[in-house]
């Protein structure tokens, strides 16, 4: 049985978006279900994701230890180099080690076939040091062991709450409010007994473990036939084989409209206090609409506040029950006679989309979190930012990382240090083969964010 480390007592209130001394040693794999995994494109690069983290080397007691399945460009560590005060002590502090092979997924598994790697990892570390996963699984609490470093994440003893089925038993616990449904269902006959049993015209059935909303079915009670997935390609055959092997829970469609999908961010120090770190509102796409494309900062104004509270009791608990790490919340806010309510749909007990737009805002701008009002505050000015991962072009197919970046620049759409505004981009290293990056878009108002946005996407996507 594998013991995860410790945290000491100097590192209590440890955040990783705020070190001010110590090794991270992020370890960005893909531990998700490959099946899934596959259909999004450029999947690989998304262990670029956690490249926001080499901002926190502006520290000069931090070091980064980076891990990466294939070599990462040096314009884009040069690119993320360029935010910092000091880039060439940074490039001290700063260990790349890759395993050479883009197809070793996920990432973990193939390191630990590779005690050669490991011993390059080892000899990297300085001092105090953490694991920072992208996901935490047993492979990562493998892999922290082996280093005798602690893991900056939930342990896996903790997966159920980040489960559909668990998440549902600990928005009970936490007094939110949610859809009514059905947890832990597997077999063809739960299923079927938990679709009749809900009101409505159709049902929403969801994998346990799925993640960016792939793993989504509405299901029509009149028409089996018409069942639409996430995923494309899926049947129902294959679906409920998953079901079987996974679980799922089945919930009532909200037929509610309008119908808005905020989300929050949060963290749990490894001395147990928890923390609301934004509110944002969820930019959807895909066949049903439930496909995670990107993020505004903040929430809005009208559930703003509801959802940041419900975010605040989740985390309590989860605090109570030894949760340490960041995790997201996805919720349903719809208008109702006294207000606007907030329904808790799922727990992301895991970095997720929010986490790298959040930091790099953060670590750019020198903005603090008001939980007060929900805002992004540097200094006395609020800071707001529009983010996606899915800005593809044909015409960026080929061109390098480095092309881009200076492309960006002279147009006018990289940032700018003296306003702390502009573009923060990342997923750069999918543009070569597949034309696909991602970016954040900070502006000093919500309508600064947004026109950025949207000229960033026309100059660079097309319209």
């Amino acid at each position: 049985m594998i013991t995860n480390i410790p945290f000491g007592e100097k590192h209590a209130g440890l955040s990783i978006f705020e070190p001010s001394e110590g090794t991270l040693v992020v370890v960005p794999s893909l531990s998700l279900p490959q099946d899934e995994l596959r259909r999004i494109t450029a999947a690989r690069s998304y262990e670029e994701r956690l490249l926001f983290l080499l901002l926190t080397l502006r520290e000069p007691g931090v070091k980064v230890v980076y891990l990466s399945s294939a070599p990462i460009d040096p314009d884009i560590i040069d690119y993320y180099f360029a935010f910092l005060p000091d880039p060439d002590d940074a490039a001290k502090r700063l260990t790349l080690i890759t395993l050479d092979d883009p197809w070793s997924q996920p990432l973990t598994r193939s390191l630990l076939g590779r005690p050669d790697v490991i011993e390059q990892v080892r000899s990297a570390i300085d001092g105090d040091a953490w694991l920072v996963p992208f996901v935490l699984s047993e492979l990562e609490e493998e892999l922290a062991s082996s280093l005798n470093v602690p893991l900056y994440g939930p342990a896996t003893s903790f997966a159920y709450y980040g489960s559909k089925s668990g998440a549902r038993e600990v928005g009970h616990d936490a007094g939110v409010p949610m859809a009514r449904g059905f947890g832990d269902v597997r077999t063809a006959l739960e299923i079927e007994e938990a679709i009749e049993a809900l009101p409505g015209e159709r049902v929403i059935v969801k994998l346990n473990d799925g993640y960016s909303g792939l793993g989504n079915a509405i299901v029509t009670k009149a028409d089996r036939a018409s069942t639409s997935f996430a995923m494309p390609g899926e049947t129902w055959d294959a679906f409920t084989a998953k079901v079987r092997d996974r679980g799922a829970v089945v919930e009532e469609y909200i037929e509610h409209r309008p119908l808005y999908y905020p989300s929050a961010l949060a963290g749990i120090t490894p001395g147990g206090h928890a923390q609301v770190l934004a509110t944002h509102d969820q930019v959807l796409g895909g066949p049903n609409g439930h496909v995670y494309q990107g993020c505004t900062f903040p929430a809005a104004p009208e559930y703003r506040a509801e959802v940041g509270a419900a975010a605040d009791r989740i985390a309590r608990v989860l605090a109570e029950r030894g949760v340490v790490g960041l995790f997201g919340m996805d919720f349903f806010a719809l208008k109702a006679d006294a207000g606007y309510a907030a329904l808790l749909c799922e727990i992301n007990l895991r970095i997720g989309g929010t986490t790298h737009p959040f930091g790099a805002a953060m670590l750019t701008t020198g903005a603090a979190y008001d939980p007060a009002t929900g805002l992004l505050m540097a200094g006395d000015q609020p800071k707001y930012y529009t983010a996606t991962d899915n800005c593809a072009a044909s015409c960026l197919r080929g061109r390098t990382p480095g092309e881009v970046v200076r492309t960006a620049d002279r147009l006018g759409i990289g940032f700018d240090h003296e306003r702390r505004t502009g573009n923060v981009f990342h997923l750069l290293g999918a543009i070569p083969e597949h034309g696909k990056l991602g970016f954040t878009s900070i502006g000093d108002s919500r309508e600064e964010a947004d026109e950025l946005h949207a000229l960033t996407r026309r100059l660079l996507c097309g319209p």
